[in-house]
């Protein structure tokens, strides 16, 4: 009796062995997600490649090419025009990594575009930290020089219709995350107070001019622990 019972335990013991070896192979462990993919939108007069520093910054740190969308869009258009655009390309980027939200980070007038989305397209439900770099968020006065020419450029002009309606109530909506870095010698706003943000984490970078902002070493590197 006892020598049927061990036979039993061992036929027993041998299938669950098996079985256990099986569904190793079946499903392998799943890894959890390491980033939150950064979309990263340029500003005036300029395109995806001023990012090129900062990809290659973030692909050192460990993201993934499909974690790094460095998007390009037609500058000179409405920014509401950019910002619906913006809202289809998040989605793609989400469509694409698997993941739920993105992390935003803007330069100069793509924080208006950017803005725009969250507060009126529904951004704050796909967005986890936003981070504007030297962005034009209460306009410039350096804006009258180009906005005869373009419709992006008016409405960042201080005062605009646009920037009134986006800076009307709260400027930081949703559960998202804000910060914005700002230089106090940036020739491009003026005055530079314009770049901060109520209710954001607003950090002076020192004298760094508004073009490298969005390639400087020290700035990537404070950007990068925000949205880690």
């Amino acid at each position: 009796m006892q020598r049927g019972k061990r036979r039993i335990a061992a036929v027993l013991s041998a299938a669950l062995s098996s079985l256990l070896l099986a569904l190793s192979f079946a499903a392998p462990p799943a890894h959890a997600a390491t980033h939150n993919p950064v979309v990263l939108v340029h500003g005036i007069s300029s395109s995806a490649s001023s990012w090129n520093d900062w990809v290659a910054n973030f692909a050192a740190d460990g993201y993934t090419a499909a974690e790094l969308d460095a998007w390009s869009y037609s500058w000179s258009q409405s920014n509401v025009t950019t910002a619906r655009q913006l809202a289809t390309e998040i989605q793609n980027v989400l469509a694409r990594t698997g993941a739920s939200k993105v992390d935003l980070v803007v330069h100069s007038m793509g924080a208006l575009s950017s803005r725009y989305y969250l507060k009126n397209l529904g951004g704050t439900a796909y967005v986890d930290d936003f981070v504007s770099v030297a962005g034009t968020n209460h306009g410039t006065s350096t804006a009258s020089l180009c906005a005869w020419l373009y419709t992006s450029c008016a409405e960042m002009q201080t005062g605009s219709s646009f920037l009134t309606a986006l800076n009307s109530g709260d400027e930081t909506p949703g559960a998202v995350t804000y910060a914005s870095y700002w230089s106090n010698c940036d020739e491009a706003i003026n005055p530079d107070s314009s770049a901060l943000l109520s209710g954001a984490t607003n950090v002076g970078v020192g004298c760094v001019s508004h073009t490298d902002t969005n390639n400087d070493p020290g700035i990537y590197e404070q950007v990068r622990a925000f949205v880690q």
